[in-house]
């Protein structure tokens, strides 16, 4: 199924955090918009990874900025606030707990302010091209609509995923069904008359479709 929904969107706009790892190879710069990037639209993300990255460019740079400058140069991302005062704080661990370099495990990356397991595994995944497993609202809801897993919070889809899914097709995942949730598989009323793989998907939960 990944497979023909990834020949299906091939020639797509790539989901922002994926479009910056592929033009920068930069792992710093994907944990940055990583964190940037929750609950905000790529369009804003886009503008404030670019005007930040413009005025600061490393962890000292970034954790030396003012609060109300950081606050200005990310506006309009969603919880702003929040983010720069967590920005500041994970560019201080990152410069006094791994030396400025930004680290490679799941593990190691959630002891930074404001990452938690998805921001961690995007980071992994796009960052370093290792397995992980990004579990978003749309792979947490589109795993779930096949019946591919059945849980609950996206903790327990990550974990059901990692003992499920064949270990090739885990650094993917995540741009994958980004792109096929935003595109054709809509929380409301999804595209089923468009979709690469509707002949093998039961559904589960869809009401009203196109």
């Amino acid at each position: 199924m990944l497979r023909r929904i990834r020949r299906h969107l091939e020639g797509s706009e790539l989901p922002i955090v994926t479009l910056i790892a592929e033009t920068e190879r930069d792992p710093f710069k994907v944990l940055v918009s990583t964190i940037l990037s929750a609950r905000t639209k790529d369009e804003a993300t886009a503008g404030a990874t670019r005007r930040l990255f413009q005025a600061a460019s490393t962890a000292e740079e970034i954790g030396n900025l003012p609060l109300a400058e950081l606050e200005r140069l990310i506006f309009p991302v969603g919880f702003y606030r929040t983010k720069a005062k967590n920005l500041k704080l994970a560019m201080t661990v990152l410069r006094e707990r791994f030396g400025g370099e930004v680290p490679r495990t799941v593990d190691e990356l959630v002891e930074l302010p404001g990452v938690g397991r998805k921001t961690a595994n995007l980071v992994v995944t796009e960052g370093f091209r290792r397995p992980g497993i990004c579990v978003d609202t749309h792979v947490h809801r589109i795993t779930n609509l096949w019946g591919y897993v059945e849980t609950k919070t996206p903790l327990e889809t990550e974990m059901a995923l990692r003992r499920k899914l064949p270990r090739s097709q885990w650094i993917g995942l995540n741009k994958t069904l980004v792109s096929f949730g935003q595109k054709l598989c809509l929380p409301v009323s999804p595209w089923c008359s468009r979709c690469p793989v509707e002949e093998w998907c039961p559904k589960l939960g869809v009401g009203r479709s196109r």
